[in-house]
C-alpha cells in the first residue's frame, strides 16, 4: 500500500501538478523549511576549512548521473597531479563511528553503495560522514581538493563552487518543490551555482565492456545481443539503464527497484537460464549474492570540449590555489 502510494507520487512528480495536488500542505510547509535553512545558512554561514570543496550534486530527488561525473572530476584532477579526496553522507549504509574511510574491505552495509564504487573505481580517499563538515576536517591537509558527492543542500558545509547536475530527459519534472514535485530547493536555485551540467547533452554516458559480477571477467556486450535478458535496476532512474540495454540491441526483461535497494539473492533469480544484467553501482551490493551468470555494466561520462574545458578550468583554480 505504502509503496503504491509512493510510486503513484513520484509519478505525478513528472505530470501535471492536478496529480499531486492534495499534497499541497505539505508543499508550504517544505517550502518554510527550505526558505528558513537558505535565512540562517546566509545570516550564519559555516566558518572556513583549510581545504577547497567542489559539491556535486542535484536539486531533484532521483538520479541525474552526478556518480559518473564525480567519477570523471576524480580522475582528471589526479591527472592533474592533484591529492583528491571525495566527501559524502554515505546514504544506505549505517557505521557505528563516524567519520568513516573507506576501504576494499569496508562492508557496503557500513559506508553505502556509492562511496563504496568511488573508492573501488579510483583508489582515492573516501570519506562517509552523516555530518559531512566533520569528513571534510577529517581530509584536511591530506588532499588537496575535495569532491563532495551530493551535499548541495547540507549548508553546514563550506564549498567554494558547486556543480548541479540535471537529467536531461527528466530535467525538473513539474517544476514544483515536494512532495508536489521533484525539487529538494527552487529552481531558481540554478542559477547560483558554478555550472549546471546536463546528462544527455553537456555529457553522455558510455557503456564499457560487461563483467560477470563473480568473477570480473570482462566480455562484448555483442555477446548478448537481440537476446532477452534480464535488466536489473535500483538506481535513482531505472528507464536510463533499460533504455541503453535496448540502444545496445538486448531485449531487455525490466525490474526496476527503489534507489538503493537492499538486495536478497531472490531478487536475481527469475526461473530461467537468461542471463541477469545490472548496474555497477548494483553490483557493489550484489558480489555475494550474484550467481555465474549475473552481469554488470560499467559506464563512463564522455563531456562535451566546452564542458570538459569549463570543469577542468574549475578543478585547476581551486585545486591549484590549494597547491599554493
Amino acid at each position: 500500500m505504502l509503496n503504491r502510494l509512493k510510486n503513484h507520487i513520484e509519478q505525478g512528480w513528472y505530470r501535471s501538478i492536478w496529480h499531486n495536488i492534495v499534497l499541497l500542505p505539505l508543499h508550504w510547509l517544505f517550502w518554510l523549511v527550505v526558505l528558513l535553512r537558505q535565512m540562517v545558512y546566509a545570516v550564519f554561514p559555516p566558518k572556513p576549512v583549510s581545504v577547497p570543496v567542489i559539491v556535486v550534486g542535484n536539486i531533484t530527488v532521483g538520479g541525474t548521473g552526478k556518480t559518473p561525473l564525480i567519477t570523471w572530476l576524480a580522475q582528471r584532477a589526479m591527472q592533474l597531479q592533484m591529492r583528491v579526496g571525495i566527501v559524502s553522507r554515505g546514504y544506505g549504509g549505517q557505521s557505528a563511528g563516524y567519520p568513516l574511510w573507506v576501504g576494499p574491505n569496508t562492508a557496503v552495509a557500513e559506508c553505502g553503495d556509492e562511496p563504496w564504487l568511488l573508492q573501488n573505481r579510483l583508489g582515492c580517499p573516501v570519506v562517509v560522514d552523516p555530518v559531512r563538515r566533520r569528513a571534510v576536517e577529517a581530509l584536511a591537509g591530506k588532499v588537496d581538493i575535495i569532491l563532495s558527492d551530493d551535499g548541495l543542500q547540507h549548508y553546514g558545509m563550506p564549498r567554494v563552487a558547486e556543480i548541479i547536475v540535471v537529467d536531461d530527459k527528466r530535467g525538473l519534472g513539474n517544476g514544483w518543490l515536494m512532495p508536489i514535485g521533484p525539487l529538494r530547493e527552487p529552481a531558481a536555485r540554478l542559477q547560483s551555482v558554478d555550472r549546471v551540467v546536463s546528462n544527455g547533452s553537456d555529457f553522455v554516458l558510455q557503456p564499457l565492456e560487461l563483467r560477470n559480477a563473480r568473477t570480473g571477467s570482462a566480455i562484448d556486450w555483442i555477446k548478448f545481443e537481440g537476446k532477452p535478458v534480464h535488466a536489473v535496476a535500483g538506481i535513482g532512474n531505472p528507464d536510463r539503464f533499460f533504455a541503453t540495454l535496448k540502444q545496445l540491441g538486448m531485449n531487455p526483461i525490466e525490474h526496476p527497484f527503489g534507489d538503493h535497494h537492499p538486495f536478497v539473492a531472490e531478487d536475481l533469480e527469475f526461473g530461467d537460464s537468461h542471463p541477469v544484467i545490472m548496474t555497477e553501482k548494483d553490483w557493489v551490493k550484489c558480489r555475494d549474492l550474484a550467481g555465474d551468470n549475473v552481469w554488470y555494466l560499467p559506464v563512463e561520462p564522455v563531456l562535451t570540449r566546452p564542458v570538459r574545458h569549463a570543469l577542468e578550468k574549475l578543478l585547476k583554480t581551486w585545486g591549484d590555489k590549494s597547491n599554493g
